[in-house]
């Protein structure tokens, strides 16, 4: 991590916390209205594929049925979800887009969610050991964690992970690492348990139950649909949140290097610990501007689609510090992230080998 002085951490954090001000200063109608926009968007997605699903027996009728319940589900999870529960919206007063109310679709609850992410990850970003969202326990992606024979097969662990990501992150609080080595008990674990089965099973209920049952003559085909818009969304989602944190250039820490933390070296954490790429609107609209994961690193709780606005003005504090802005196409920081999760699959003395050699 780029290395700053108390003094000079402190103006990086005064840097930082002026553009936040700027904005909050500016919130009112243009972003309620937006948010808005986007809550009708998906509405009318999921409704117009959950209406053209029945005729899938038609081709080209069953894939548009899919993509738009697809959409309808990334767009919910990543541009309304995530960020209604991080409070993006909370100043706005309405119980349907307030972070203690809201409730998304997906497996893994908002109270849930709200613990392992928006503190712990937030917290302890890439702090290994603290993390957990860091390789979700089933991932080796730094030197910090002890190479082990099974992390040979760590790209079907990832490829599971991506396919069931709603799952994966539904049980993300269960802990299953520390389960394993007896830290805790299945006991502890009983409230979480109970939660987790009862939202994933009113999730997979509606999914694979009741909209097939509703259409009972073509219900293989409503089934066959909606596996592949959860299946459609999962990929995304996992795709985005990697880029957004395996990059090559995404820097990881020591649980002591962040022990007594001022506000400034928690900036410059999430700064040097975090990846954007590039895209059009529509693709930022759809990552839930997660294409911005920097500025969501630090500003949290500003509403996304204001990213795009402030990019370059903290790009340009990064460079008054000397501080890498990590960011690039995403199709080379998705390549960057398949390379880590590769290297990292190898013993050290290969990998170190490999990493030895020319370019």
């Amino acid at each position: 991590m780029k290395k700053l002085n108390e003094a000079q951490l402190n103006e990086l954090q005064k840097d930082l916390d002026a553009i936040r001000d700027e904005v909050l200063a500016d919130l009112g109608e243009r972003d309620a209205k937006y948010i808005r926009r986007i809550v009708r968007l998906h509405r009318t997605l999921e409704i117009g594929g959950r209406a053209m699903m029945p005729f899938g027996f038609i081709p080209p009728v069953f894939v548009a049925a899919t993509v738009s319940l697809g959409l309808a589900k990334i767009i919910e999870n990543m541009e309304i979800g995530h960020n209604v529960m991080h409070g993006q919206y909370d100043w706005m007063n309405d119980p349907s887009l307030h972070s203690q109310t809201y409730e998304w679709d997906t497996v893994c609850s908002s109270e849930s969610w709200r613990r392992t992410h928006n503190y712990e990850h937030h917290t302890y970003t890439n702090v290994i050991g603290k993390d957990r969202d860091y390789g979700y326990a089933v991932m080796r992606l730094s030197d910090d964690v002890k190479w082990h024979p099974a992390h040979l097969l760590q790209f079907i662990n990832y490829l599971m992970l991506s396919v069931f990501f709603q799952w994966g992150v539904g049980l993300h609080e269960l802990e299953s690492e520390r389960l394993r080595r007896r830290e805790i008990t299945w006991k502890s674990k009983w409230p979480f348990i109970k939660s987790f089965f009862r939202k994933g099973g009113r999730q997979a209920f509606k999914d694979y139950v009741f909209f097939p049952l509703l259409t009972l003559p073509v219900a293989p085909i409503v089934l066959a649909g909606n596996a592949g818009a959860n299946l459609m969304r999962n990929l995304w989602s996992s795709t985005v949140i990697f880029c957004g944190h395996f990059t090559q250039d995404a820097e990881t820490f020591t649980e002591e290097s962040c022990e007594n933390e001022s506000k400034g070296h928690w900036y410059l954490r999430q700064l040097t610990g975090s990846s954007n790429f590039t895209g059009s609107n529509f693709v930022h609209m759809l990552s839930g501007h997660l294409s911005y994961q920097i500025e969501h690193h630090v500003f949290p709780d500003l509403p996304a689609h204001r990213y795009r606005e402030i990019s370059p003005k903290v790009q340009a504090v990064c460079e008054k510090y000397g501080i890498n802005y990590n960011t690039d196409s995403f199709a080379r920081q998705y390549w960057t992230v398949l390379k880590r999760i590769g290297k990292f699959s190898l013993p050290d003395s290969v990998r170190l080998k490999l990493e030895a050699q020319p370019a």
